[in-house]
């Protein structure tokens, strides 16, 4: 099989050496060193750009976790502290900062074979608050151990987080007295209050550094591997369907919807079949109707309900 790559994916990796390489001239391990210029942005840097390497065990494994810090904007002696996970499971924390809520992004032109542009983001959350992106779990962008698979697990992740946390704020005691909220998106919702409760625990038990946590905050994430019927909630939450037929539906497998479950009086005899049916009718319903075009109710499985199809 051939994999074909597009140019501006080796720009993006190209840029993201290029920051990495910003510490060559100092050891790998436990060490930090500030950014002021960047492949593709015109002029220095307008704020404090770190990036740097901790170290989390006394063991031989070689556990790196690699870190961007940008302080705040605005106030970093006062301003809050945020530690912020990036999804996937995998994804770099670069995408956080270049495509969420970093001070800077990718300019939105034409590819013309040459380094992506970056501009300014006027909207970053570094304006009011200084923020790590870490590249967690370990193997995520340029963090590393020897055996990458050994540390690969929720709980080896909430642990790696809260220690990361906590060695980081030794080496930067200046902000040891800064609210510290926890961050995530998408995949990292799973984690991230996990993480929570292990600084309440350390706080507790007294483990050094004391960290000042003030709350955490979630955007678009996964909570649960468990349920996958989410579709049921934002079709009656648009009012695509009525209540009474949610009511039916919530909490059964989108593959069987309309099971043995669900009593009502518009099934067919082929009741898998037919929940398949509405899942994949569901599914064209958002593909291919924006919101205020939807087809006129026809003779499909649920118009006596009050739903479309």
């Amino acid at each position: 099989m051939v994999v074909h790559s597009s140019p501006l994916s080796f720009q993006v990796l190209f840029l993201v050496l290029t920051i990495l390489l910003q510490i060559e001239s100092h050891q790998i391990e436990d060490v930090a060193a500030k950014v002021e210029h960047l492949p593709g942005f015109d002029g220095p840097l307008p704020f404090h750009l770190e990036t740097g390497y901790v170290g989390l065990g006394d063991t031989d494994d070689d556990l790196q976790v690699f870190y961007y810090f940008i302080k705040s904007e605005n106030d970093p002696k006062n301003d809050p502290l945020m530690l912020w996970l990036t999804g996937g499971p995998g994804c770099s924390s670069f995408s956080g900062l270049v495509y969420q809520i970093g001070p800077i992004k990718f300019k939105i032109e034409e590819y013309n074979g040459s380094l992506p542009n970056l501009v300014l983001r006027p909207q970053s959350w570094t304006k009011v608050s200084s923020i790590i992106f870490a590249d967690l779990p370990i193997g995520t962008g340029f963090s590393y151990a020897k055996n990458v698979t050994a540390h690969r697990s929720h709980s080896k992740l909430i642990n790696h987080t809260h220690l990361f946390i906590r060695k980081w704020l030794l080496e930067h005691p200046e902000f040891l007295s800064n609210k510290f909220y926890m961050g995530a998106d998408s995949y990292s919702g799973i984690p991230a209050p996990g993480v929570v409760q292990e600084i309440l625990n350390g706080n507790d038990q007294g483990l050094q550094p004391w960290i000042n946590l003030q709350g955490y905050l979630l955007g678009n994430p996964i909570t649960t591997g468990k349920e996958s019927n989410d579709k049921m909630q934002y079709t009656h939450g648009m009012a695509l369907i009525s209540d009474e037929l949610y009511l039916c539906l919530s909490g059964i497998n989108p593959s069987y919807i309309l099971g043995e479950d669900c009593k009502v009086d518009f099934l067919m005899d082929d009741e898998g079949t037919q929940g398949r049916l509405l899942t994949q009718k569901l599914e064209e319903l958002f593909s291919y109707h924006p919101m205020g075009q939807l087809p006129e109710c026809s003779q499909g499985i649920a118009c006596e309900r009050g739903m479309h199809v």
